[in-house]
């Protein structure tokens, strides 16, 4: 069984950080995904990073959006992160971890993915 459990979501003021943790078990396979989505109030869920993970269990690839995400993966504790900076309330969101159903399943699709149950961050201006 695939487990996401996202943390670290929280209330702040523009221009303020936060780094989220998305805690994952049950990947048995390689290569796998893990991406961070979100969805903000009265829009579809959206991409916002992802990390690619390759058969020797190396992160090969990382997807900073925007120049102020970036993920990062730590495969010896099994959690993704996604560091948050200069923050404004465009960003305000339900913030999901998601990881890979499948071999290769890297796309934005989200029938492709298992997912945590979010986080919340609320920007203020």
């Amino acid at each position: 069984v695939v487990e996401l459990k996202e943390s670290g979501g929280d209330s702040v003021e523009s221009g303020g950080s936060l780094r989220l943790s998305c805690v994952y078990s049950g990947l048995t396979f390689r290569p796998y995904c893990l991406r961070w989505f979100r969805q903000r109030p009265g829009k579809e869920r959206e991409g916002v990073a992802m990390i690619y993970v390759d058969r020797t269990n190396v992160p090969l690839a990382a997807d900073s959006v925007r120049g102020r995400f970036t993920i990062s993966v730590d495969l010896a504790e099994n959690t993704v992160y996604l560091e948050m900076k200069r923050l404004n309330p465009d960003d305000t969101a339900m913030y999901y971890c998601a990881a890979s159903r499948s071999p290769y399943a890297c796309s934005s699709s989200s029938e492709s993915y298992y997912w945590g149950q979010g986080t919340q961050v609320a920007v203020s201006s």
